[in-house]
């Protein structure tokens, strides 16, 4: 890629210590990324971390649920240099898996650095390689000098979307939909530990994601769960050996108290059939 090396740290090397993962840093670091919450559901706290990254001219970029920002310390108490996310969770439904909308920001220094245009390599059906436009503002195709916006593709839909809700809900209706998020999870999480073969595994403070242990094969669990018009967690057993019959749960604003207890009592039967 150019002469740049991408090096993902596994837990191998990194332990669940922030300070191995400094001592991986040199003067060659160009960017540190992380994510907040992380794969696994899991809340850290990065300022050591940024404050290396900036130690060795290494910019730092934290990949954020915004929704939990209305809970949890800002990126920019960590030193970020830039912020990106999944803008889906601000009042976007789901909808099959799109259309989306993505989150970038940064250190106002850095602003007109941002690219106009980013070109993404990939191959077509026939394996040829081509290239295409992954992303690029409209203004560039109507009036560069002084246009900031134009609303004519699905994401733009989906970023005024999005901003209505955030005016709707405000700083404090934000707040309420974390915390609801949060107490929601855990109480998924205790009632599901509570069951005979099941454990949580994740011991960190989470935001509305944990790990379970389970007594059987994931995929397995979620086609029983199908029975009962519920859809399971992550299989997390497909990206990571050392996590084989764990699942990844996720609890939001939008699953009732009577969701929670009906997956709980489901994962109680399923896991005897």
């Amino acid at each position: 890629m150019r002469g740049v090396d991408l090096e993902i740290a596994g837990d191998e090397q990194l332990d669940g210590d922030q300070g191995t993962l400094s001592d991986l840093l040199d003067e060659n670091t160009a960017l540190v990324a992380v994510q907040y919450p992380d794969f696994l559901g899991e809340i850290e706290d990065f300022t050591d971390l940024g404050q290396a990254a900036q130690g060795v001219g290494a910019l730092f970029c934290v990949v954020v649920n915004p929704l939990a920002l209305g809970l949890l310390k800002p990126p920019s108490e960590f030193g970020a240099d830039i912020v990106v996310g999944e803008g889906q969770t601000l009042g976007i439904p789901l909808s099959f898996g799109g259309p989306y909308l993505g989150i970038f920001a940064t250190r106002e220094k850095y602003v007109r650095k941002m690219a106009g245009r980013l070109v993404g390599e990939t191959e077509d059906t026939r394996g040829q390689r081509g290239y295409v436009l992954t992303l690029t503002p409209r203004e560039q195709h109507i009036r560069r000098d002084k246009a900031t916006s134009n609303i004519c593709t699905n994401q733009g839909l989906m970023a005024l979307a999005s901003a209505v809700y955030l005016s709707m809900m405000g700083k404090s209706g934000l707040r309420k939909v974390a915390e609801l998020c949060y107490h929601k999870a855990h109480y998924a999480a205790q009632k599901i530990n509570d069951l005979d073969g099941y454990q949580l595994w994740t011991q960190g403070t989470f935001f509305n994601e944990f790990v379970l242990a389970c007594p059987k094969p994931v995929a397995e669990i979620n086609e029983l769960l199908l029975d009962y018009d519920i859809l399971g967690g992550y299989d997390l057993g497909k990206c990571f050996d050392e996590f084989q019959d764990h699942m990844l749960l996720a609890v939001t604003e939008m699953n009732t108290k009577d969701d929670i207890d009906n997956l709980v009592l489901a994962l109680e039967e399923v896991s005897y059939e």
